[in-house]
Formats: structure tokens, sequence, C-alpha cells
């Protein structure tokens, strides 16, 4: 791999016009495939085959108009009056033909129909439910202002009024706000103190953007052929711009080291692509495994998220072993800062190493101690992971109309009235079958009431509403949906089904849960696997793994505490205390697991080299560490500041998850991998790197490119171009 890659980096070089018009003209081709073909993208969850999905499948072939979005307008009578009350029921009317006629609006309920009311027991507030005629992700923005600014003028005009619902909201993706330039920003700042300059760090940068751009255009344009979630753009962009950053890094900052050891910029862009650049495949392939791995849930959404962002990982690769040696010909020695362009300057990469030097002589020194704090400190902040819950049923944002729209429904009819379980009756006879379920339903602990809502003229479908007792994202809701199963199951009927947004929720939450295991063990085996074949050693990869599942109990610990305890949460912007999103844990698991095995092959590959060069077990892990952690620091706080770009504004959706890579990135590279783990192989000695015999015929992974540096000579200082000659030492002035 290191000599194909050496020749695809050289001929980059060489060819660096056609290289760079030919991303260009790829980077314009998915915007303007995304500007023409791309469509809506789904803003809920759901799994094919399951109860929930099949019902709601029937209830809209049954019925008809299931898809449009809907809105529920929560009206409160003034103080001491009741919505019964003949001037309050006027102005209610009014206020609900008003609604009725909305751009866009189907049908507005009127809540004081004798024959479907929906009023609080005390008379004190009623709820309209408003439909469009189209699904919620289709709603304009237009469409969606105009009901939100009639909420706005009703309560102005003293009606206690607020809106709630999907069509209420604003769907789609949060990219490229603010807050996200900032992770940019402070990207940018990084990578120019580490190169020393301003052009190089641009070029990093302006590499990257291209890559997740590439990827991002193109899940959008292919989002008008397949139904993509709106979060699936979000993920790829903050993970493409990430990794693209770090895998330019380390190729940029091998070509400098190149360059200062006497190689002109063409043999140094192929050697750098040659070496470095065969850690950052190996890299990728790791991290598009993981991806790609999502699929073991059997969850259609989620295998469709991981394959488009391990397609934008692939850009990021192609975009770091093909566009970046070329960029690097057209800048030639001006990735270098002027004061290094002469031959013979120091290479930049020993500033800061003696600082480097100490900490690794200290977490050798004191390696049982170092390791002992670093696990203790890890699984302290991992405790709240085993209280952690997940749902699909997502808080409005605080301070909001929907979040006072939801509490007003749960103070005035009960916390379940704003997710009711949907029962669909199918077949002959619907009606006296649905009524016998509802009074079945009824005699139920939890249930707050079951009641008919609904049939078709034929009598060949019927619809029962459910109001739980207990909030919708609550374990009793959760445990209710299957008793509910249950007492269907006891019947017989085969044709009864409960469904609803809440019982999707349930399903597919407990579809993730059940997953979650399986693909946990399936990522902790490719680790072993590939940290087998990299180090060939059994216990260093026994290290690698035990370190990644710190890494992963840290972060969930973490964002459970302060996403759902409360714990900090001014520091993310939010005030709301709910379970995680269900897809949370096992997206957070796949991204970590190849980052962390990213960190553990950058790092731990050059303990591996200077053992094999015959280092003392400690001096390797000295020697290794100083090499490769002021690299690993530098890339470990890009991805730090681009994941936490997405927290303080991001959508509720990623923020939790966003929150949980960016600890996770800390945890992983500051602690596990500079604290852990060369406190553990200093611990082991000789036999972190023993390779039982049996397992020697094993193939070598040379991520370091160590072949190809042993058949390319080196380049001596002058052969380097006349235009940078090493100035010549005055006679007088040679050293006496």
């Amino acid at each position: 791999m290191a000599t194909f890659l050496h020749r695809l980096g050289l001929g980059s070089f060489r060819h660096r016009w056609a290289v760079t018009i030919v991303w260009l003209l790829v980077f314009v081709g998915t915007g303007v495939g995304a500007a023409t073909l791309s469509g809506t993208m789904a803003t809920s969850f759901s799994i094919p085959g399951q109860e929930s999905t099949t019902a709601l499948d029937l209830i809209d072939e049954r019925f008809g108009g299931g898809s449009g979005g809907t809105a529920q307008v929560v009206i409160a009578a003034p103080d001491g009056a009741k919505v019964s009350d003949p001037a309050v029921a006027a102005e209610i009317t009014a206020y609900v033909q008003k609604l009725g006629a909305l751009p866009g609006v189907e049908s507005a309920s009127n809540p004081l129909d004798p024959q479907r009311p929906t009023v609080a027991p005390d008379q004190s507030a009623a709820y309209s439910t408003v439909t469009y005629g189209t699904p919620a992700p289709e709603i304009t923005a237009e469409q969606r202002e105009a009901l939100l600014d009639t909420v706005a003028e009703a309560r102005d005009g003293g009606l206690n009024t607020e809106v709630s619902g999907e069509a209420s909201m604003e769907p789609g993706s949060d990219i490229g706000g603010p807050a996200e330039a900032v992770g940019v920003v402070v990207a940018l700042i990084v990578l120019a103190i580490t190169y020393g300059s301003l052009v190089a760090a641009g070029m990093n940068l302006l590499t990257a953007i291209v890559g997740v751009g590439i990827g991002a255009l193109g899940i959008t344009t292919l989002s008008g052929f397949v139904d993509l979630q709106s979060t699936t753009p979000i993920l790829a962009v903050m993970l493409g711009l990430a990794v693209g950053i770090d895998y330019t890094l380390f190729i940029v900052t091998r070509y400098r080291h190149e360059l200062l050891h006497g190689r002109d910029p063409e043999n140094a862009t192929a050697m750098a692509v040659g070496t470095a650049g065969s850690a950052v495949v190996t890299a990728g392939i790791t991290v598009v495994i993981a991806l790609a791995g999502l699929a073991v849930a059997g969850i259609p959404f989620l295998t469709e998220m991981g394959i488009a962002a391990a397609a934008t990982i692939v850009v990021a690769v192609l975009i770091a072993i093909t566009l970046v040696p070329a960029v690097l010909g057209f800048m030639g020695r001006r990735a270098l800062p002027r004061k290094l362009r002469a031959a013979g300057a120091v290479d930049p990469e020993e500033q800061g190493r003696p600082f480097y030097r100490g900490w690794a002589n200290t977490v050798t020194r004191f390696r049982t101690l170092s390791l002992l704090a670093a696990v203790i400190v890890l699984g302290v902040v991992s405790i709240p992971f085993f209280s952690m819950q997940t749902t699909l049923i997502q808080p409005a944002q605080a301070g909001s109309t929907q979040e006072r729209a939801q509490a007003m429904i749960a103070e005035k009819f009960g916390p379940g009235f704003s997710g009711p379980l949907v029962v669909l009756v199918d077949g002959a006879n619907a009606t006296a079958r649905a009524t016998a379920i509802a009074a079945s339903f009824q005699a139920l602990d939890g249930v707050s009431f079951a009641t008919l809502g609904g049939a078709r003229p034929d009598d060949a479908a019927a619809l029962v509403t459910v109001i739980a007792d207990s909030a919708p994202d609550s374990e009793e809701t959760k445990q209710l949906v299957h008793t509910l199963r249950d007492r269907v199951d006891e019947t017989g009927d085969e044709q009864i089904y409960v469904t609803g947004q809440t019982a999707v929720s349930v399903d597919v939450a407990e579809k993730l849960d059940e997953a979650l295991p399986r693909y946990l063990v399936l990522v902790v085996g490719l680790a072993l696997i590939l940290l087998i074949l990299v180090f060939r050693s059994l216990l260093v990869p026994v290290i690698g793994v035990l370190g990644f599942l710190l890494t992963i109990g840290s972060a969930l610990g973490a964002t459970t505490a302060v996403f759902q305890w409360g714990w900090l949460n001014a520091l993310v912007n939010t005030d709301t205390e709910a379970p995680l999103l269900s897809l949370a844990p096992i997206i957070v698991i796949g991204i970590l697991f190849g980052l962390a095995m990213d960190y553990q092959v950058f790092l731990v590959s050059r303990m591996h080299e200077a053992h094999a060069h015959g280092a003392t077990p400690r001096d390797a892990v000295i020697t290794g560490f100083k090499q490769a952690a002021p690299v690993v620091v530098a890339a470990a706080t890009i991805m730090f500041a681009v994941f936490a770009g997405f927290v303080p504004e991001g959508n509720d959706t990623i923020k939790p998850i966003a929150f949980a890579l960016a600890v996770g990135i800390l945890f992983d590279a500051i602690i596990v991998r500079m604290i852990a783990v060369p406190a553990a192989l200093s611990l082991l000695g000789h036999a972190a790197w023993w390779l039982p015999s049996w397992l020697r015929w094993l193939p070598t992974l040379d991520v370091e490119g160590a072949a190809l540096e042993r058949t390319v000579p080196p380049v001596t200082i002058s052969e380097l171009p006349e235009t940078t000659p090493a100035p010549a030492p005055a006679e007088d002035s040679a050293p006496r």
C-alpha cells in the first residue's frame, strides 16, 4: 500500500492542475445536483415491519389523509371562566375558523364540537388540531410563519393560546450556523500555531471544506431519490470536517518533516503520501467500517445515516491522498514558515518536544499511579451511563411556544395527552370490536381513558384513542404499550394494532437497545483484529480496546449527566432534562471507535517502531510519545472544536451527539491515549509486544510506511534546488 500511495502522491504532484480541476468539477457538479435534484428529508423515525409502523401504513390506507402535518393549538380560558361560557366559546369558535383558513391548512378541529370535544375536565382549556394538506417537512416557511403569527396575535389580543406539534417546528438541519463557524475558526488557529504558517493552515482547512462540501452536497442530491433523515447531512458535515482537517494535518506535517530533512518538494510529497498517507487510509478504513457497521442494527434509516457518513469519510481520504499532494505541488516550500525555507533549518517538530518528553517521563515513572488515576477518573464520569434512558420523543426547545403548549396540555388534560396511543381495529365489524377493546383497555392501570376515535362508513376499520396517565417518554408509558399489546394477544384478534408516535418511539428505542450490545461486540472485535495486524501484539490491542470502552462509558456518562440529569446544562445552552435520543449511543460508539483507533495507531505505532529498533520498553514509549503526541494533540483539539461547535446553538437532535463526541475525543486523546496507554505499556514492558507463535503467520500491516523508507533513498541537502541553497559559513567564522 505504501508503494502504491507513493506513486499516487507523485502523480498527483506532477499532474496537479488536472487533479485540482477534476476535484473542482466534482464539487461544482454535486452543488448543481443539490440545487436541482434534492428532495425533502424525513423528520420522523420508524422501522418497516414493526407493529406500530405497519399500523400507521394501514391507517393511511384505510382512512386517507394521514400523512399531513399537524399542530395542536391550546387555548386556555381567562381566570375564573370556562371555555363553555358563551363569550369565551364564541371567541374560540372564531379563532378556530381563522386557523382553518390559514395557507396550506386542510382543517382545524372545533374543540367545542359536541360529537368530539377536546376540552379539559374542568372546562378551563381546550385544544384544536390543525391539519395541513402536506407532510410536515413540506410545509413552507411562509405557512409555518402564518400559523405562529396567528397564535401570537391571539395571545397579544388577550387569548391565552400556544401551539405545539411537528407542523409548528422548522425541520431541516442546522448547518453553517455561527457556533459551527467558531469551531472552524478555532481549527484554523490551531493549524496556524501548529504549522507556524497561515498559508499552510488555510490550505489544510480549504481542502477539508472541499471534501466535506462534496460529501454533504452529494447527500443532499441523493435525498431526491432516497428517503433520508434530516440529521444525516449534519452528521456527515460534523464528522467529515473533523477527519478531513486531521487527515490533511497528518500528511502536511510529514511533508514538512521531509522538506526539512533534505527532500525536494516533489519527493517530499510522494514520501508523505506513502508514509503518513498509509496511516490515513488505515484510519479512514477503520472509521468507514465502524459507520457502515451500523447496518448490523437492521434499521434502514440508521444504515442510511451510517453509509452516508462513511461516504463522506471516503471522500475525505481521497482528498487527502490526491488533492492535498496536488496543492502541495503549488505551494512547494511555502508550506514552511519563511524563516524555515532555507536548507538546513531546524525541524519545527522539535519545538515543544521537551514538554512531551517530560509528560512521557512522568507518566512512565509513576506508571501505576498514572494508570489508576486515569481509570478512576473515567470510571467516576461513567457512573451516570448506567442510568441512561433513551427515547425518540424529544422535548421542545426551552422557552418556546411549543414547550408552553406541551406544559399547558399536561397541566390541563394530563401528561399523556401530548402523546396519545392509537389502536387500529381492522376488518369486519370493526366498530363493535373497537368498542369492546376500548372497554377492556379502560380497566387497565395507567390508562386515563380509552374511547372510540372513529370508524369507516363501511365498518371495515375503526380507531381507538388511548390516553396514558404518564408522559409519552416515561418508563410507565413504555410498559403500558406492552400491556396493551398483551391484552390484544389475549383476545386472539390478529387485526388489532397498537400504534401512534409514542408506540413508534417505544419500538425503535427497543430495537436500538437490542442492537447496541451486538454492535459493540462487532466494533470491539474489529478493533482487536486491526490492532493485532498493526502492532503484531496481543496485549497492545487489549489495552487499546479497554481504553476505548472507558472512552465510551465516560462520554455517554457525561452526556447523561448533562442532558438527562441537567447537570451544568447551562454550558450547552439547554434547560431540558429528558432521556437521550435513541440513536445517540450507537452513533457515538461508531464514530468514537474510529477516531479512538486513529489516535491509537498514530501514537502507539511510533512506540512500536522505536521498540523494533532496539529501544527498551520505557524508552520506546517515551520516544514514540514525544514524536507523535504533538500531532495527536493538535488533531484532537481540532476535532473537539469542530464537534463542540455544534453544541451551543445546534439542532436538538444532534446536540447531545455532538457533545458526546466532543468530550469523548477529549477523554480519549488526553486521558486514555496519553496517560493510560503509555502507563500500561510501561507496566507490561517487553510483554506488551509479545505475539504467540501460532499468530505469527498474520500479515504485517505497515501503517508507517517503514518498508518504503528503506527502499526510497534520502535526499541530501546538496540535492535541493539551487533557489534555496544552504548558506556557506564565512571562512573567518568557522568554529575554533
